[in-house]
């Protein structure tokens, strides 16, 4: 441990002692270091050059069946924060289901997950990537303009104090870049983008990649043509893949379950997918995007099956949800502001065994979905509704692109009609590979 976190440590457990010398029964405090920069170009020249730090502290104190928390920055002096969170505790209303994870819960010895890159760019070097970037994507025939280019890095420490004794700390780094490019003129003009980013700065996709991917984008959006309304066949890129696992990922996190707001909230056990389709959550996962040591009480998470062969089997859980549900934590807690609420880790729908290109050729004629827009997902009730863009299949090929469309259907009629493709890219925290989902309305001319 470094001077700067032992730093860190010793703020976290003066206010864990200080909350005990004002009264609290039980309490943790969690430290989030941050220290971020970026830079943004277009058309050649720095538009934008950024750089943060903080350091977040958050206190949270238990007097009886009553929590408090509050939060401050590195100035905060532990008792006059302690003093404040025991009486507002006093006077908070009684909470059965919030407290500190049970001692035998807490994990002694975190793994080593390799979650932080020691590799460290300068401003110059990161200006030169961003520059290489949009000259990548201003490359690609029939891009006429630049909507910019950037390269970031972020490296985050994260500690965990309880007065049950544990103590934990882990550290994270962050690279990315993206470019954004526009193509063709006037009133025709489209625009697209694509990014890259991961924990260590080896693992991101090139410069040249990433320019080109924005540029190839956004020249195939070029002349979109409508559709006729119907039922159709849709495929959706793994970009947009992701949000439909995002949802998935909403609908099965255990506070939402507690408090009947998730449409799986009385699937357990049944299938919901077809059959030899699997969802992962694995916080444990080395160089995951969204990988912990611990979690936000100090539990260790376990992978998980959410879904195994297509029927729903856990919830994601942290002490609090769990308790509510009358089960037991899986270690999916995050530390918010005022309570600790689950949510998930690095989330896949695992791929399956077709590739891309044969699951377009398959379909025959369908639509092949690159952009989606507006928020019409109601994850209570299930409607699904939202504006969408892409380019339509036509004897198994990829032809011309379609804007201007709605796409419709029912959460749980996409589950269960959703056939995942073999190209996982695991790079991100809520993953997907492409994915087939049969019998959706589409709203066109």
């Amino acid at each position: 441990m470094d001077a700067a976190t032992q730093g860190l440590v010793d703020k976290a457990s003066a206010l864990v002692k200080a909350a005990k010398k004002a009264g609290a029964d039980a309490s943790d405090a969690i430290v989030i270091r941050t220290r971020s920069k970026s830079i943004t170009v277009r058309l050649g020249k720095v538009e934008v050059t950024e750089a943060a730090e903080s350091d977040d502290f958050s206190l949270r104190v238990f007097v009886g069946n009553r929590m408090a928390s509050v939060s401050a920055n590195l100035a905060c002096q532990p008792d006059v924060l302690a003093n404040r969170a025991v009486a507002m505790a006093k006077v908070a209303s009684k909470n059965l289901y919030e407290g500190l994870a049970d001692d035998s819960l807490l994990t002694r010895k975190p793994q080593d997950l390799d979650l932080l890159d020691s590799y460290e760019t300068d401003s110059q070097k990161m200006t030169e990537d961003a520059l290489a970037t949009e000259t990548a994507a201003l490359a690609v025939l029939g891009v006429t303009n630049s909507g910019g280019a950037s390269t970031s890095q972020s490296v985050g420490c994260l500690v965990l104090v309880t007065s049950h004794g544990f103590c934990g700390h882990y550290m994270s780094s962050h690279f990315g870049r993206s470019c954004s490019a526009i193509a063709g003129e006037g009133t025709a003009m489209e625009r697209d983008y694509d990014y890259s980013s991961a924990l260590h700065f080896a693992d991101m996709n090139s410069c040249e990649t990433v320019g080109r991917n924005a540029g190839e984008r956004a020249v195939r959006r070029l002349n979109p043509r409508q559709v006729k309304t119907g039922s159709v066949n849709v495929i959706f890129d793994p970009r947009m893949a992701r949000g439909i696992a995002g949802h998935l990922a909403a609908m099965v996190n255990g506070a939402s379950v507690a408090r009947k707001t998730s449409l799986l909230r009385d699937k357990l056990g049944q299938r919901i997918m077809k059959p030899g389709v699997r969802v992962s959550d694995n916080p444990l996962r080395k160089r995951g995007a969204a990988s912990r040591p611990f979690d936000g009480e100090g539990v260790e998470g376990i992978p998980l099956d959410i879904v195994e062969n297509g029927v729903l089997k856990t919830w994601l859980l942290s002490c609090s949800a769990a308790l509510e549900l009358g089960l037991e934590t899986n270690g999916r807690a995050v530390r918010s502001s005022s309570s600790v609420p689950p949510a998930c880790t690095n989330f896949a729908i695992e791929p399956g065994n077709i590739a891309p290109e044969d699951m377009i050729r398959d379909v025959g004629n369908g639509f092949y979905v690159t952009e989606l827009f507006g928020h019409g997902v109601d994850l209570v009730a299930g409607q699904y509704s939202r504006g969408a863009s892409g380019l339509w299949i036509e004897n198994g090929v990829l032809t011309y692109p379609v804007s201007e469309v709605t796409l419709g259907s029912d959460l749980l009629h996409m589950l269960s009609h959703l056939t995942p493709a073999n190209d996982l890219d695991r790079c991100y925290g809520i993953a997907a590979p492409t994915l087939l989902v049969e019998g959706m309305i589409l709203a066109g001319k």
